[in-house]
């Protein structure tokens, strides 16, 4: 899933790939901002992003995608 991370005072955002789910992304998204602690997340090579929760702007969730099998085609 492709997370996109709006921070203030920041003209590009932070676009992040990872394998976590919605669900999981929202629980730490919500936790940070309520704690006004540190956003932590990590993207499908391991990498770690660190985000202060009160500098967070706007977090776009982009759909989860399942693997297509097979090539669709139709005759």
């Amino acid at each position: 899933m492709e997370i996109k991370i709006g921070v203030q005072h920041v003209q590009r955002e932070i676009v992040i790939e990872t394998e976590e789910s919605t669900n999981d992304i929202k629980a730490k998204v919500s936790q940070a901002l309520q704690d006004k602690s540190v956003l932590e997340l990590e993207n499908t090579k391991g990498a770690i992003t660190l985000i202060p929760a009160e500098q967070i702007g706007y977090i776009e969730l982009g759909a989860e995608t399942k693997p297509r099998i097979g090539f669709g085609f139709s005759e």
